[in-house]
């Protein structure tokens, strides 16, 4: 089963999720004890409910590593509702939920991730309230798996290289130039990639200048910011070099994903090989921790960088800006605190006190050797430290009054980005034409010859071509010691120009026809059985793809941008493959269909649609397509795969008993059973909609039609009376 509304309500804030967990077994602890400590495999439960919805048969195992423990009553639970059939809630098939282990506040998970996804791509989290075999565990936090349901989300495509540094070590130091050097301590989560990281270490640790090619630099740099300001030792940056992903997304470059934040604030507290810091070292954490390290080459060969280390830096003070000298994370963590007051005053089982949890926001709490930093009290003092620091009080150049010569472009014409500019040495444009693409940077002048007035007038300019509808850009300047991005959540946010261009008109352009069941209808230039979507130019003109976007998801209609310079003649198809494939000569989009029904988006990316349609439960090799062809409402039909729609609906096949066709399946000879007194024509068309002559006579029940040359398949008998059509399905097998 299926259920489907809009995803991201699973992991709404100010909801708190009720999930239930039915075993058979009444020793379920035990069970789940030995499956971890074993093969770490899943146990089959009964059901799982998810706010009332009914999953049975679903995968559970306890997780973690620190946080699990046998002697727990509250262990953190990891279920795969697709374990053991296909199913999925709202989308997702992978629930993990966090104990709460040394995190008497409930806070920490919730308040970090939700901070994080102002930057970079993150997951996002919640409350739970678990309940097993009808008992209630206790309030967990409720947090979005990294999957391919994640990676496809945020980036577009899910089967490239995805690596997770769970285990000790993951440095991504250079082994040499043997992949499998790299199998410890590292997990592959995709069927390949060993390569492409051992590609990413070498580049890290011996070609540094150029590591832009094959690392997004800005969302590390934005990872390891974060992490250092907030105090997250349990991550890379700490003494284990873990608890994050590597993802190698669309542009060929990786990008890290932050993971397990439980320990985040203080809670875990090894930078090295030393001992534990203690809570002033932690306030007093050197916003350059590990830059002269060589066992983080992330940090220190990447902070080497001049460059890097301004902008590092400047994400760091837009994170503690944003967040911590403000305010703003206090009013959000209280608003946390009064979602879960409840439910952690009633959960048996916390690992500390209600009044622990009150407290912690505020004042450090001891839990038994191990004392828990207050989250205020650690960042307040640790604003106050980095303020104080020589990297945060140099003085960076100020960026106002960014600004397009023209707001509103032609289509490939020319603009200037111009800004006022003061104390910079250098000022850059980065751009791109995609979400999917990498951002370029390129120089800006204040020299009179690129659209910036006078030259030495403090205002900088870069020509800037308009080959899209639109185009994302940002600034960046430094001097010798700062830097500053505009805007400040560059390049995770940017400007947008968006182009003067003649689109293509809702109604001449259509989704015609798609099938997400195919499996021997059509095949794809590499032979494979794939979905497909249909498209049909209504008009007298040929009409442009160019800029022209198609997704599953409305809320992100950028997932495929069709490639320039196709086009689709009047009265013509195009064809595109949802299969996530690709070819020279054929068009292949980055997302599949479900069967079990979704959506379909024809854009532009100003949020132009063109066209869209939402459909349900499909039928195996029938497609879902407008009939009339191009015009009319969808509806199920016989595939008419490229070509007109209007031959063979088949809207009528289990409701109309007029004509009932057997034996079916049928060998050799098939009877269609019908009234012959206003019967017209009959005709037997394949799956793709071609006549096939077939030989026919009358007989006491109707007609009898030779089949014996048809090979094994499903067919269409079309017949026509006086004033009906009506279309029957059958199989042909021997």
């Amino acid at each position: 089963m299926s259920v489907r509304s809009p995803r991201r309500t699973f992991y709404a804030l100010d909801t708190i999720q009720k999930i239930e967990i039915s075993f058979a077994q009444s020793n379920w602890d035990y069970i789940l004890d030995t499956a971890k400590q074993g093969s770490d495999s899943y146990t089959l439960s009964q059901w799982v409910k998810i706010n009332g919805v009914v999953f049975d048969s679903a995968g559970v195992k306890f997780k973690g590593n620190s946080s699990y423990n046998p002697a727990n009553s509250k262990n953190p639970f990891h279920i795969e509702l697709d374990h053991f059939k296909e199913q999925d809630y709202l989308g997702f098939k992978d629930i993990k939920l966090s104990n709460g282990y040394n995190e008497p506040s409930f806070l920490r998970e919730i308040l970090l991730y939700t901070m994080f996804n102002q930057y970079a791509p993150a997951s996002r989290a919640n409350f739970a309230q678990v309940y097993v075999n009808g008992q209630y565990i206790g309030l967990y936090t409720n947090v979005e798996s990294v999957t391919k349901t994640f990676l496809e989300d945020r980036f577009s495509t899910k089967n490239n290289t995805f690596v997770f540094a769970d285990n000790g070590g993951c440095d991504l130091r250079y082994k040499g130039n043997d992949s499998t050097l790299y199998y410890q301590p590292y997990t592959l989560k995709s069927d390949y990639g060993w390569t492409d990281l051992m590609h990413l270490c070498d580049s890290l640790n011996n070609s540094i200048n150029g590591i832009e090619q094959i690392l997004d630099v800005d969302r590390t740099l934005w990872y390891l910011a974060f992490t250092n300001a907030l105090v997250i030792l349990d991550s890379y940056l700490g003494n284990a070099k873990h608890n994050y992903y590597l993802y190698n997304y669309q542009s060929e470059r990786f990008t890290p994903i932050i993971w397990d934040l439980n320990g985040g604030l203080g809670v875990f507290a090894r930078a090295n090989t030393g001992p534990s810091l203690t809570i002033p070292q932690l306030q007093n954490l050197s916003p350059l921790l590990h830059a002269t390290d060589s066992m983080w080459p992330l940090v220190k060969n990447l902070l080497s960088v001049p460059m890097y280390q301004r902008m590092y830096i400047a994400h760091m003070k837009t994170i503690m800006s944003e967040n911590i000298s403000n305010g703003n994370y206090i009013t959000f963590a209280q608003h946390i605190q009064s979602i879960a007051d409840t439910a952690v005053f009633s959960d048996p089982n916390k690992f500390g006190t209600y009044a622990q949890f009150i407290n912690n926001l505020n004042q450090d709490v001891v839990l038994g050797p191990k004392t828990v930093p207050g989250i205020t009290a650690l960042m307040n003092a640790r604003n106050t430290y980095l303020n104080s620091t020589p990297e945060f009080m140099q003085v960076p150049p100020s960026i106002t009054n960014v600004q397009a010569s023209d707001t509103f472009p032609p289509l490939q014409s020319s603009v200037y980005i111009t800004a006022a500019i003061t104390n910079a040495n250098d000022v850059y444009l980065g751009f791109r034409y995609s979400a999917l693409e990498r951002f370029v940077r390129v120089s800006m002048f204040d020299d009179g010859l690129h659209g910036d007035g006078s030259a030495g007038d403090g205002i900088y300019g870069a020509a800037l071509a308009v080959s899209s509808a639109e185009v994302q850009y940002y600034l960046y300047a430094e001097n010798g010691n700062a830097g500053i991005f505009s805007p400040q959540r560059a390049e995770h946010e940017y400007y947008k120009l968006l182009a003067d261009y003649t689109s293509v008109l809702p109604g001449d352009l259509v989704i015609n026809e798609l099938m997400a069941l195919n499996s021997s209808i059509v095949q794809n230039y590499a032979g494979d059985y794939a979905d497909w979507i249909e498209l049909y130019n209504t008009s007298g003109d040929t009409v442009s793809l160019d800029d022209l976007y198609l997704s599953d998801d409305s809320l992100n209609l950028l997932k495929w941008k069709f490639p320039d310079g196709w086009r689709i003649a009047p009265d013509g198809y195009q064809i595109v493959w949802a299969d996530e494939g690709a070819a020279f000569n054929e068009l292949h989009s980055s997302f599949k269909l479900s069967g079990g029904g979704e959506a379909v988006y024809l854009s532009y990316p100003n949020r132009e649609m063109i066209d869209s349609i939402v459909f349900g439960q499909q039928i195996a090799n029938i497609s879902f397509a407008r009939s009339p062809n191009g015009t009319g409402v969808f509806t199920f039909l016989s595939p008419t795969f490229n070509a007109n729609n209007n031959f063979a609906g088949i809207d009528v096949l289990t409701e109309n008993e007029v004509v009932k066709l057997y034996p079916n399946p049928s060998n050799d000879f098939l009877i269609a059973g019908m009234p012959m007194s206003h019967f017209s024509t009959c005709l037997v068309r394949n799956a793709v909609g071609e006549a096939l002559y077939c030989g026919m006579s009358v007989n006491s029940d109707g007609l009898l039609i030779d089949i014996s040359p048809l090979d094994n398949g499903m067919y269409f008998l079309v017949v026509q009376f006086e004033e009906e059509r009506i279309t029957k399905k059958f199989v042909v097998s021997r």
